[in-house]
C-alpha cells in the first residue's frame, strides 16, 4: 500500500523570547493561529509566543517525507536556520519542496 500523498507545511516560527521554532502541519493558518492563541499542543510556544512565521515550505508529499524536512531544519545551528530562512531556496533539495509565500 503507498502511503497518501497531501500536502504539507514545513514552518519556522520566530518566537518572543529570539529563537526559532519549527515543525510541520496540513494546515498552515490552522496550526499559526493555534501558536499565537497557546492553544495548540506544543509547550514550547505556549511559554515563549510566536511573533511571525520567518519562512515556510510547502511539501508535496507523505507526512515521513514532512517529518524528515523538518527534523534536518530542528538539526541546523541558528545560523544555518537565519541561512534559510534568509534564502529558502537553500532547503529546495527534492522537487516536492516548493517556497511558500503567505
Amino acid at each position: 500500500m503507498q502511503p497518501r500523498l497531501t500536502v504539507f507545511w514545513v514552518y519556522i516560527l520566530l518566537c518572543e523570547n529570539n529563537t526559532f521554532y519549527t515543525g510541520y502541519t496540513t494546515d498552515i493558518k490552522k496550526r499559526y493561529q493555534a501558536h499565537i492563541n497557546r492553544t495548540s499542543q506544543c509547550k514550547y510556544t505556549r511559554s515563549f509566543k510566536p511573533l511571525r512565521i520567518a519562512q515556510c515550505w510547502k511539501i508535496n508529499g507523505d507526512k515521513a517525507f514532512a517529518m524528515k524536512i523538518e527534523a534536518y531544519i530542528k538539526n541546523l545551528s541558528r545560523i544555518e536556520k537565519e541561512g534559510i530562512i534568509d534564502n529558502p531556496s537553500l532547503l529546495l533539495m527534492d522537487s516536492r519542496i516548493e517556497i511558500a509565500i503567505l
